[in-house]
Formats: C-alpha cells, structure tokens, sequence
C-alpha cells in the first residue's frame, strides 16, 4: 500500500471514535438551527466558517435573538480564544506545505486537540490533514442530517434551544471537577452580575470580559507572590535573614 494511502487511512481512523460522538452533536445543532426558524444553510454555512460547536450554538442563538455583530463577534472570540494555546503543543512543524498548514490550523479543534497530544510522534502532514478533514465532515455532515430531519417534523420540539444551555453546563461541570476552582467559579459569578447590573443590553461580552480581566490580574498577583515565596526560601533570601538576626 502506498504510503501516502496509509497515512490517510491512519487520520481517518484516529478519527473514528471522536468522529462517531461529533455526529449527533452535529445533528443537535443541525435540528436547532430549523427550531430557530433558520434558513437550513445556515448550518453547513458556519460549520465551515465557525466551526466550532459551541461558538456555532451560541452563533445561531445570538442570531436568533437578534443580537448586534460586535456581541456575536466577541462572544465566538472569548469562545474560541482557548484554541491559542494550543499551539504550543499541537504538532503544527509536521505542516510544511501552506495550504495544509492554514486548513489544519482554521480546522483544530478540541477533539483534534486531544486525538494529537494523546499520540504524539506519530503524526505527519498527512495523516493531521485526513484526521481533521473526517471530523469536520462528521460535523458538517451531522448538521445536514439535523437540518433534513428539523423540515421533515410537523412544528416545534420543546426544549431543543435548551441543549445550548445544557451544553455550558456540562462544559462548566466537567472543567470545575478537573479543577475545583473555587475563586474562579465566583469570579465567573460576580462578573455576571456586574455586567447584569451595569449593562444588560450586552451581557454576554461585558461579563466575559470582565472574567477575562479577573483572570489576568489573579494571574499577575499570583505569579508577583510564587516570586517573592522562591525569593524568601532560597538560599540567598535565608542567609540575608540570618545576617540581619
């Protein structure tokens, strides 16, 4: 077998399992697009130009609530802004060519994510190019299959547009038990209420923004302190300690 048929047959069934889980996802989102009263293209539309579940929901809700382009826009940022620091270890310098390289880049995901650093020295142009490739078409394909069968039901599924929510919820869940990040959850709430208080009309980007902010001055104020404790316990800040007793 040729081997760039191997590697592509390799992408393809790393693919397999988490491509197998995206399709229902796929469908769910597909069908809430309908639910919303959405054209159906608009599905496959920002599979391809989002593509990013939870962005694409909260797209299709923000565009459903009419929400202004800047809140749409920034809320897909704050969404999506995780995907940065993926970089540092994705396996980004096997992409050599630049079209594979800007795909494989627009196209990596959480599930890419953790399919790549779960196996890592395996991977070639190729096989990232085939694996991502087979899950963004489980992706777009579950959206068409979720379109197809939201135009053939006689009206409204109650509860559909709560799979959003429940979604977050999972999501916030599942990162408090890895965590247990107790300031931050509480940060996380009084930026709500802030931005609830202080700007209702748009809550969604102030309060993220307002979390963000949190984070980066709990990250200042706690790398200031991790200096000043290595300072105190080394053997220089111990042995000036001991010259001033």
């Amino acid at each position: 077998m040729p081997s760039h048929v191997s590697d592509v047959r390799f992408g393809a069934q790393m693919a397999a399992g988490a491509g197998l889980g995206m399709i229902p996802l796929g469908m769910a989102f597909g069908l809430l697009v309908i639910q919303y009263g959405q054209p159906w293209w608009l599905a496959p539309a920002l599979s391809f130009f989002i593509y990013s579940g939870s962005a694409e929901l909260l797209a299709v809700a923000l565009i459903s609530a009419h929400a202004p382009v800047l809140t749409i826009l920034l809320t897909i940022f704050f969404v999506n802004v995780r995907h940065v620091f993926y970089a540092f270890s994705y396996p980004i310098a096997q992409l050599t060519h630049p079209l594979a390289r800007m795909y494989c880049v627009y196209s990596l995901t959480d599930e890419t994510y953790a399919i790549t650093t779960s196996h890592p020295g395996v991977w070639n142009q190729r096989r990232l190019v085939s694996l991502q490739a087979v899950l963004q078409a489980c992706w777009v394909g579950g959206g068409l299959l979720g379109v197809a069968i939201g135009g053939f039901l006689p009206g409204q599924i109650r509860g559909v547009n709560f799979a959003l929510v429940a979604l977050f919820i999972v999501l916030a869940l599942d990162a408090f038990h890895a965590r247990r990040d107790i300031p931050g959850v509480l940060g996380a709430g009084l930026a709500f209420v802030l931005a609830q208080l202080c700007a209702p009309s748009a809550l969604l980007p102030v309060a993220m923004s307002l979390f963000a902010l949190f984070l980066v001055v709990r990250f200042v104020v706690r790398t200031r302190f991790k200096k000043n404790d290595d300072a105190a316990r080394s053997p220089r800040g111990a042995s000036g300690e001991e010259g001033e007793l």
